[in-house]
């Protein structure tokens, strides 16, 4: 009888079964999170070489076309971005009329981590703007 308290074979497989749900939570969490920065980033590149593009026009609706063509060009070297679920703004800044914003808007709610049950999900609209100053200095 005092053989089976001193066994210990079956130790490592009991910690294994206990261990393994959480560290396959923890993975899991950061894949779904990574993939949500992803996104995120994604969207903020693509607005802030909108901008960039954007400069080399004279008027503001050569501005906003070289920004939205460089958006629809681009938009497919991600591969977590949707092209058609991306529309882009251009506009000269309202504080300020020497500063060009370009915002890009992405509708992530058909991405897979929005249909994962358990995962609180972030806003499904990712929104990122960048700014940058007309030249002539």
């Amino acid at each position: 009888m005092f053989g089976f308290f001193r066994c210990r074979s079956g130790a490592s497989a009991v910690e294994f079964a206990l261990l393994l749900p959480l560290f396959l939570a923890f993975i899991f969490g950061i894949v779904v999170f990574g993939s949500y920065l992803a996104m995120v980033h994604g969207v903020q590149q693509l607005a802030a070489e909108a901008a960039r593009s954007s400069i080399a026009g004279m008027t503001d609706s050569e501005r906003n076309s070289l920004a939205t063509n460089y958006v629809a060009a681009n938009a497919s070297t991600y591969p977590l971005l949707v092209p058609g679920n991306l529309s882009v703004s251009a506009a000269s800044s309202p504080s300020n009329a020497n500063v060009y914003v370009v915002t890009v808007n992405y509708n992530a709610a058909g991405n897979f981590i929005y249909k994962l049950p358990f995962v609180p999900a972030p806003s499904a609209t990712i929104v990122r703007s960048a700014a940058i100053q007309y030249g002539g200095f």
